[in-house]
């Protein structure tokens, strides 16, 4: 899961640890290697986040395993950094998970990366089973959700109106790393499609923030505002960025838990039946 107006989860949870329970030098160590991860190239990231998580499993049991491998997850899905990269984190938080009963988020965390990830979890607990559950009644709602919002040309968009082309739904804010890592690939996906595909943007910030954003960095698709959060609320987004891709007949076919890269964006689509 991600976050909104606020620091990333794995900050948080490693600040909530850290007020619980004092940590060690090598817990310390861990927490800043996963600080350092968005300043590295993906290859360079990639094995640093392997590393993170074989030395998080050599940690004590206890809540800062927990919350350190639910830091890891958070930060292992922003891009492609490989499924074998994303397993070991997984497992890694699944290992943690079994000796210490957290709050519900990290098996959340699992239950979206076995549904959207194709990631394997070996985990048979409670609040994994519910946490799966959880995700799957979640999809059943987006799946019937309708909107119409306008955009910052002051034309208004709306969603079943569209059937008949695919629509990408893009949750994102300035503000978000990950959400303007990825805008440049999406508006080549714009271009590369063109009338067969529609991305929407969408941001619950203030006009004037979106439009020294765009002007700054513009794009070729439409970016509508979300004022209230009415939409966001709707489709229950607590993290972004968050992408939901609808087929030509208006039917949910994927959605993304996270920043996804050209590749990861043409694999959703093709879900959609675009290539």
């Amino acid at each position: 899961m991600k976050r909104l107006a606020v620091l990333a989860l794995s900050v948080l949870a490693l600040g909530a640890i850290a007020q619980r329970t004092t940590m060690t030098d090598a817990e310390s160590a861990i927490s800043k290697g996963i600080g350092g991860l968005r300043a590295m190239d993906d290859a360079t990231r990639a094995t640093k986040t392997r590393e993170l998580a074989l030395a998080i499993r050599a940690l004590p049991e206890g809540p800062n395993k927990v919350g350190l491998a639910s830091g890891l997850c958070n930060l292992a899905t922003e891009g492609d950094f490989g499924p074998g990269v994303l397993q070991i984190v997984a497992d890694t938080l699944t290992q943690a998970l079994k000796a210490t009963a957290p709050t519900n988020a990290p098996y959340v965390q699992l239950a979206n990366l076995a549904r959207y990830e194709d990631i394997k979890v070996a985990l048979d607990a409670p609040g994994y089973r519910a946490a799966l559950s959880e995700v799957d009644a979640l999809e059943k709602e987006r799946a019937k959700i309708d909107f119409t919002l306008t955009d910052r040309n002051g034309k208004s968009w709306t969603r079943s109106a569209l059937k008949g082309k695919v629509v990408l739904v893009n949750f994102w804010a300035t503000w978000c790393p990950p959400c303007r890592k990825e805008m440049p690939d999406l508006d080549a996906l714009q271009t590369r499609f063109k009338d067969r595909l529609v991305i929407l943007g969408i941001s619950d910030e203030k006009g004037e923030t979106v439009d020294a954003y765009l002007k700054a960095h513009p794009v070729g698709y439409p970016v509508l505002l979300d004022p209230g959060r009415t939409v966001n609320d709707r489709y229950k987004v607590d993290g972004i960025p968050k992408n939901l891709v609808y087929d030509r007949q208006g039917r949910l076919v994927a959605q993304s838990i996270d920043m996804r890269t050209m590749g990861q964006f043409l694999r959703l689509l093709a879900k959609a039946g675009l290539r």
